[in-house]
């Protein structure tokens, strides 16, 4: 059994302030819910994970270089994001891809780093709205997928977010029938290629303008472990909606 995940990218919001929204969820979040994950900005890293020491929530970070130390003014490695306490790291999100022309080659590095460094990769795929306006979308994920995830990926290192670039924080969100679609093709793609235990025990995530409001539909779907939220994570009040509906899923 592939257990639930609800995770939260805070993306570049919050400063100590918001921690008292982490104090809020812990105590709305059960041991028995589905497993719950933020993702701070990388300055909140170290407090987030002593304020949540004990609490069910876990933390994770939003990047990381694919070197483990050296000359790279500004970044955090995934040996700095274990000290702090972390246990995640997501790479490739499509911000990333877009904004920092990360390529599918550069993923798979930072990957393997989160990898050697004990944490669990949570690797982003998606296609644009001129791919999907242009029939392109499997194709894309296609791509992705062997590009970005390693040979030596399982259940126990890897996490990956299907995320339709055209539905972050626009609003808009694909029919019940295309998320469905993608992520079997996700799924069915993981067996292909690494087995069935091995791909069967990946999660899949679905992310993009998910919201309360739409969340226990989107968990109808077989293939859809959980989420990736981004906005809808920064409250308490917004994100434990999502969760439970996770866990009743």
């Amino acid at each position: 059994m592939r257990r639930k995940l609800a995770a939260g990218n805070w993306k570049m919001n919050g400063t100590g302030n918001a921690l008292s929204e982490l104090a809020e969820l812990a105590q709305q979040v059960s041991p028995g819910d589905a497993e719950t994950l933020i993702c701070p900005p990388a300055t909140l890293l170290f407090p987030a994970c002593e304020r949540m020491r004990g609490t069910p929530i876990v933390i994770g970070a939003q990047d990381c270089n694919s070197e483990d130390a050296g000359a790279f003014t500004g970044d955090i490695s995934a040996p700095m994001i274990a000290d702090s306490g972390a246990s995640y790291v997501i790479v490739g999100h499509s911000e990333r891809r877009e904004g920092y022309g990360e390529t599918d080659a550069t993923v798979a590095a930072k990957t393997r780093a989160a990898w050697r460094a004990g944490l669990t990769a949570i690797i982003c795929i998606g296609e644009s709205g001129d791919d999907r306006a242009a029939d392109k979308t499997l194709d894309i994920i296609a791509d992705q997928l062997a590009g970005s995830v390693p040979d030596t990926a399982t259940g126990e290192n890897t996490v990956i977010a299907y995320e339709p670039i055209w539905a972050i924080g626009t609003g808009k969100v694909p029919s019940l029938d295309q998320i469905i679609e993608v992520h079997d093709f996700i799924r069915n793609s993981l067996i292909t290629r690494f087995g069935a235990p091995q791909g069967t025990a990946i999660r899949l995530l679905y992310g993009g303008s998910v919201k309360p409001s739409n969340a226990a539909e989107i968990f109808t779907a077989e293939n859809v472990d959980g989420a990736l939220v981004g906005g809808a994570s920064l409250k308490a009040a917004d994100f434990t909606p999502i969760i439970k509906a996770l866990s009743q899923s």
